[in-house]
């Protein structure tokens, strides 16, 4: 795939003419896919896709299109013809002030092999280990692809292999255990011992549920937890032009509040599993510093905000959200979670997550799977469903206690149209306080 790709480009390049610049962006997979509910597979099945996006430039015009490649000698036909549409197009367009383009050419070549578990071998594990639960989960494991070329001579490639498996474990009513395993190298025992743990947690739903009153509670986020509060912010909080146009959920750090000395988040292109260059070309640095210590640091760039404000781009897609995002490990033990938290709220999860006033960072959600009310450091009943409304000054700020030793590793589960490559490194939370209005 990946010759016959640069042979695409190559071809495009030549068939350019005057002042006129093509720009090739591949996204491919060959993925499989599992799908369980009731601890069986209920469906079974393998993807492989390839897209690529052309994009012609000539002066300040520019016009693109999206193509599905066979990985044969015609997709060079349907290439040209696609180049040919463009060529007519973008000569009807006006100019774009904001296009910028990477013209100063930086080529990479990455292939990250991994070990993914034979589809036999994971339905195995799956079943072996859940035959006394009602399990449904998703399982998706192969190879994506993401490739860059221009007719400057710019050549990227990025090739990586990933495996996600997601999945709950179902008591009755709105009682159950959600969790995942993710990355690059499958483990089967380390999928049972996190199985296992979920068993445990299921175990612990059959105790009678306690409703608690609204009211402002100490509690622990789980990793996943944290995960939807930091998806949140992705929206936007990071963006500079959501900056410059004040509608990020941190503006107000702008003028001076902060959040915990305790906190710091990276988008850690190194750590993650996406490509380290975006689709415009542009080369992502290693690191990004987004928050320092509790202070706003660096904002995330794509071309055209650089463009816009005069500013350096630093590879950010157009949508200016991490792809990576790594919150830094605290001093907290995870073994010692439950005797630190002492009496609250464990939470596993969250969901339905939104601002309710996104100029003071204030974000609205409910309370998910797995929440459990804990006193004198042991969990002693599940917990009904809550409805918290917070600020992220005081939950990762002035409420924040500490962030736990130790982080997963979360990959996305989005499939619509292809696998995410996006992916997050969190701790766990531990907080004074958390409110809660329902």
């Amino acid at each position: 795939m990946k010759d016959h790709f640069f042979a695409l480009a190559e071809r495009l390049t030549r068939a350019m003419t005057g002042n006129e610049i093509v720009l090739c962006y591949l996204s491919a997979e060959r993925s499989e896919f599992v799908r369980f509910n009731k601890s069986r597979v209920r469906q079974a099945g393998a993807v492989e896709q390839i897209y690529l996006s052309i994009r012609l430039v000539s002066g300040r015009r520019q016009a693109s299109a999206t193509i599905t490649l066979s990985n044969a000698p015609e997709d060079a036909e349907l290439a040209l013809a696609t180049l040919t549409r463009l060529r007519e197009t973008v000569s009807q367009l006006p100019d774009d002030p904001w296009l910028l383009i990477a013209d100063k050419p930086v080529s990479t070549d990455t292939v990250r092999r991994g070990r993914l578990p034979a589809a036999g071998q994971m339905i195995d594990d799956v079943v072996k280990e859940s035959k006394q639960v009602d399990l449904a989960g998703f399982h998706a494991a192969g190879v994506s692809y993401r490739a860059f070329a221009n007719s400057l001579g710019q050549r990227n490639w990025h090739e990586v292999d990933t495996f996600n498996m997601d999945w709950s474990l179902h008591l009755h009513a709105d009682k159950a255990v959600k969790a995942s395993y993710g990355g690059t190298h499958w483990d089967s025992g380390v999928f049972a011992g996190r199985l296992r743990d979920s068993v445990e947690k299921l175990q612990l739903l059959e105790a009678p549920a306690r409703t608690l009153q609204p009211a402002a509670y100490r509690a622990y986020l789980a990793p996943d937890a944290l995960g939807e509060l930091t998806g949140l912010l992705e929206w936007n909080a990071f963006s500079v032009r959501a900056r410059k146009t004040r509608q990020s959920a941190l503006m107000r750090m702008d003028h001076g509040d902060t959040l915990s000395p305790k906190v710091s988040m990276i988008e850690n292109v190194e750590a993650g599993v996406g490509p380290a260059f975006q689709a415009d070309g542009f080369a992502k640095p290693a690191s990004v510093i987004l928050i320092d210590h509790g202070r706003l640091a660096q904002s995330l760039v794509s071309p055209r905000s650089a463009k816009e404000y005069g500013i350096e781009a630093n590879g950010a897609s157009g949508a200016e959200s991490p792809e990576a995002l790594e919150i830094l490990p605290g001093g907290l033990a995870e073994d010692d979670v439950l005797r630190v938290l002492d009496t609250g709220l464990y939470i596993g999860n969250l969901w339905y997550l939104n601002f309710s006033d996104r100029a003071a960072g204030r974000i609205t959600g409910m309370t998910r799977f797995g929440t459990f009310w804990v006193e004198g450091g042991r969990i002693v009943a599940p917990v009904n469903v809550l409805r918290f409304d917070d600020t992220i000054y005081r939950m990762l700020g002035e409420n924040l206690i500490d962030l736990t030793r130790t982080q997963d590793m979360l990959l996305s589960t989005w499939t619509y149209g292809e696998r995410s490559t996006a992916s997050s490194r969190l701790p766990g939370a531990l907080l004074t306080e958390m409110r809660f209005t329902l």
